[in-house]
């Protein structure tokens, strides 16, 4: 069994899976929406995680009609959207650390002086 990430499929291989000519999978590559790995020859190799991403500007294109530029938006937004929750649930550990333990860890936190104390985390 490979890893979601593990790049395996080749072009045709997608293309027949999706049921799209090979060539809208190179323009997708053109114009950045899909990175796919490539092997020492050259060859373009396709993860499940880049698949899954090919399904949904597909949906986005034909089921919602929206242009390549619009999808790319979309795509862009979502990365961000996705770094935001992982960074929220880093911050969320961080904050029940600190709630377990009743003080900030002392080699995380700075304390700035001032008429009233301001703890700042700091990694």
């Amino acid at each position: 069994m490979h890893s979601y990430d593990e790049p395996v499929y080749l072009i045709s291989v997608v293309a027949n899976m999706l049921n799209i000519h090979p060539q809208t999978l190179r323009q997708y590559e053109r114009d950045g929406l899909i990175k796919p790995a490539r092997t020492v020859g050259k060859m373009r190799l396709y993860s499940q995680r880049d698949i899954d991403k090919m399904k949904m500007i597909l949906r986005l294109t034909r089921d919602m009609g929206i242009n390549l530029a619009g999808v790319d938006v979309i795509l862009r937004l979502k990365e961000q959207m996705d770094k935001m929750e992982q960074e929220i649930e880093y911050l969320k550990d961080e904050l029940s650390k600190v709630n377990r333990n009743g003080s900030v860890p002392s080699n995380k936190a700075v304390i700035k002086k001032s008429s009233y104390n301001l703890i700042i985390f700091e990694d």
